[in-house]
């Protein structure tokens, strides 16, 4: 049976090379349980060597038509991949909800093999800002990946600033980040 409108529920994307059982995932899955919203963490296809078409489809196939109930929340490429999706949709659509962590639309200097996944245009995100009910971007002051010139573009490019966690890294577990309050605030 297919949630209500009214109906609150979770999407969590993972990024490159990681799992949905990896670094906060599972947590923040735990606790929105705990608040009463249903959380999905769906594992993205050879997440190792991401294909952005197979990783789209799975975004697609697990957030749907989204609604003023559905919550997104999306780590590093998996940010790309859902933003990417939101910015397919065609009719009407209303996202209640998106929180992005470490998220960007530009090639990253330390992960070349990723390129080809970014390509030369990120993501178009015209239109999708205003779709969107709350949205957050949370980044790190030392992440080693995701430059935070980078995350602070996308927050631009929606309308937004990014909130600054310090000392997170790239919120990996490797980084001591297996909790991340703050999306769990964003959200409740």
């Amino acid at each position: 049976m297919a949630p209500k409108a009214t109906e609150r529920r979770e999407s969590i994307f993972h990024g490159y090379a990681a799992t949905p059982g990896d670094h906060w995932f599972g947590w923040l899955a735990e606790r929105l349980e705990r608040a009463g919203i249903p959380a999905d963490v769906p594992a993205l296809p050879e997440s190792g060597s991401p294909d952005p078409d197979r990783w789209g489809a799975a975004v697609a196939e697990a957030v749907g038509t989204p609604d003023q109930g559905s919550v997104v929340v999306a780590h590093s490429l998996g940010c790309l991949a859902v933003l990417r999706y939101l910015a397919s949709l065609s009719g009407p659509w209303r996202l209640g909800t998106l929180v992005l962590v470490s998220g960007f639309v530009d090639e990253l200097p330390a992960l070349p093999v990723l390129d080809g996944f970014i390509g030369d245009d990120g993501a178009d995100t015209a239109g999708v800002r205003e779709r969107i009910g709350s949205l957050t971007l949370l980044r790190s002051d030392d992440d080693p990946y995701v430059p935070t010139g980078h995350t602070d573009r996308l927050a631009r490019l929606l309308g937004t600033t990014a909130t600054v966690v310090p000392g997170a890294g790239h919120f990996l577990a490797e980084d001591g980040v297996t909790a991340l309050p703050q999306a769990l605030e964003a959200i409740v």
